[in-house]
């Protein structure tokens, strides 16, 4: 394959590529009409010439315009830039030109990805998708399973949903068929491996005992917590994990969260001292879920070490589901794939990231233990992984990957005016979702035919990503005190090295040891940088923002205060950092001559801001 040029592959900034844009939308289009016209040739026209030259016809169609015009006065106005390297904020930058002409190809043939008859074309995409998605996570291509979803919040409440329903088969073939496991009792039931008791499942499929198994499990005697158990997640979980033990009727006290290090990572002790709480207790372990890239902060768990720890506990008989939240950062495991899928060596990679120019080779990324957790990452039983963020594809398109297929027959509902028993192509058995846009599987579908997902593609794009992120953080962090214009001198620090390309900083007049006074700075500063102020398209720049509480993280946030000289007696007394968050996903700010003029745009801005 040729070598991808990422400029070539967006709209642009400025729209550079609008003329390339417009002519593949008006050929797709045109495929659109000839498709209908074409479509029994010899049956007469629904609509006539004489009707359309009518006055109401015409009225009809002035209306239509007027409404469309309405319509992208306010979308102009109001809507977030992503595409602009200007927007420094949430998760969203510009995306993909083939993903953009997919989904306005797709959308006009309206698919239904429910069922294989409403969306033969897309419903077959959507499952080459998911098996596309879990090669690039490192599962096997024949044991694998995967489609897309509305977002990881749906993607993760399917993570929860397997594990639940999971952890009460075994009790559920305890009671059908009991010599199958006998001499086990309930405390070694609830803690066979998943792999055994997907072994187990195969097995009652094939002696026809199934819907018996299934009549016994959770899903038709509902949920007793004290045999399904705790569901361990770090403090830095995206709050859909608060919502899915609402939601599926565990209940938020058997949500149990993990405390992170300064680094934001859940720390591997404080999640080894609550499992053997657990275990002395005889409170089983529902499932472990750690993150990779978290919301607020970039952060990458440290996957490889749940996976020893997992290991270690099951040579003591105690087992339990993980699941991997990779919803920011899944596709950046394609910076370590070569052309062939397969997971380069550490040397070799730093070696050819800066060789090929992917990274400067002064940026010190991936750090060993950041490499690790992504190699690390084929051993979870499931992950949810969201296209619509660095696989830069519109939304809405989320994604569940499981690692073993077989896991599909604890959930399966069939509806037999959508679904054939033996139909091969069956999405909506086994998800969520209903009614769902095939759009958006034809979107990723015609995205990875023309982005690799590996180094040379997908990779390719978030190196870049990465390198700014980097460049970014050390800026931040070798700022050194400025005065503004009202005469007060003030400076700015991050609040940790980003394992991805997020990064959080603050701001603090030199000399206050007041944390209410630098959070209302913090607070201005947003303010004048977002919405909140007025329309952001007359904004110089555009960030986000989050609150460091202690309700959230402990007292972790408190070593951040410190770095501003801040006593810490001051965070004892307020309990939350008001900071400011910029996911710098652009990939238009990797090289270093732009970034360092845009950064002295921005620095100045934010000068600006702070002496008014």
């Amino acid at each position: 394959m040729s070598k991808q040029n990422n400029n070539a592959l967006f709209l642009g900034p400025k729209s550079e590529n609008h003329k390339f844009f417009k002519e593949m939308l008006n050929s797709l289009m045109d495929e659109h009409i000839f498709w209908r016209r074409d479509f029994h040739p010899d049956d007469k026209s629904s609509i006539s010439h004489n009707e359309q030259r009518s006055e109401d016809f015409c009225a009809t169609e002035d209306n239509i315009q007027e409404a469309l015009y309405d319509l992208s006065n306010k979308l102009k106005t109001s809507s977030m830039p992503w595409f602009s390297t200007r927007y420094l904020g949430h998760m969203n930058s510009d995306i993909l030109l083939p993903a953009v002409l997919g989904y306005m190809a797709g959308i006009l043939y309206n698919p239904n990805n429910c069922a294989y008859e409403g969306a033969p074309a897309t419903t077959g995409m959507e499952l080459e998708v998911g098996i596309q998605l879990g090669i690039m996570l490192g599962y096997e291509p024949d044991k694998t399973w995967g489609h897309i979803a509305s977002g990881g919040t749906v993607a993760n409440y399917e993570g929860l949903w397997y594990a639940r329903n999971l952890k009460s088969i075994p009790l559920a073939i305890k009671d059908v068929a009991p010599d199958m496991l006998d001499g086990l009792d309930e405390w070694l039931l609830l803690n066979l491996s998943v792999e055994r008791v997907l072994e187990l499942v195969e097995q009652v499929k094939t002696d026809g005992l199934l819907d018996s198994v299934l009549k016994r499990s959770v899903r038709s005697i509902g949920v007793n917590t004290e045999k399904i158990g705790k569901l361990l997640v770090p403090q830095s979980r995206h709050y859909s994990w608060d919502k899915s033990v609402d939601i599926f009727g565990l209940g938020c006290d058997n949500l149990v969260p993990i405390q992170v290090k300064d680094d934001y990572r859940m720390d591997i002790s404080c999640l080894k001292s609550a499992i053997d709480d657990l275990v002395d207790k005889k409170i089983p372990i529902l499932g472990v879920v750690s993150v990779v890239g978290t919301t607020e902060e970039g952060a990458v768990d440290e996957v490889h070490k749940i996976v020893e720890l997992r290991k270690e506990y099951e040579k003591k008989g105690i087992n339990f589901y993980y699941h991997i939240d990779a919803a920011y950062g899944g596709y950046a495991r394609t910076v370590f794939l070569d052309e062939n899928s397969t997971f380069i060596d550490y040397d070799k990679l730093i070696e050819r990231l800066n060789k090929d120019n992917f990274i400067d080779g002064k940026v010190k990324w991936p750090s060993r233990n950041v490499y690790e957790a992504f190699k690390a990452m084929p051993d979870a039983d499931s992950i949810t992984i969201d296209c619509h963020k660095m696989g830069y594809i519109p939304y809405p398109a989320g994604a569940l990957v499981v690692k073993d297929k077989r896991i599909l027959d604890i959930l399966t509902y069939k509806a037999a005016y959508v679904e054939g028993e033996n139909d091969p192509m069956l999405l909506g058995p086994y998800i969520m979702e209903g009614s769902k846009a095939g759009a958006a599987a034809a979107s990723v579908w015609v995205t990875h035919r023309t982005v690799p997902l590996n180094i040379t593609g997908y990779g390719k794009i978030i190196a870049c990503s990465i390198e700014a992120a980097d460049y970014f953080y050390k800026c931040i962090k070798e700022i050194q005190p400025f005065e503004a214009a009202n005469g007060r001198k003030y400076t700015a620090t991050a609040l940790t090295s980003p394992d991805f390309n997020v990064v959080v900083f603050a701001f603090n007049e030199v000399g206050n040891t007041d944390l209410e006074k630098m959070n209302e700075l913090n607070e201005r500063i947003y303010n004048r940088c977002s919405y909140v102020s007025g329309p952001v398209y007359q904004k110089k720049f555009i960030t986000s923002k989050t609150i460091l509480t202690d309700h959230e993280y402990g007292d972790v946030p408190g070593s951040f205060v410190s770095k501003f000289e801040i006593p810490e007696t001051e965070w004892f007394r307020v309990k939350k950092v008001y900071v400011l968050r910029a996911c710098i996903m652009s990939p238009f700010l990797a090289n270093n001559t732009t970034f360092k003029e845009y950064w002295s745009r921005f620095i100045q801005i934010m000068k600006d801001i702070v002496g008014e």
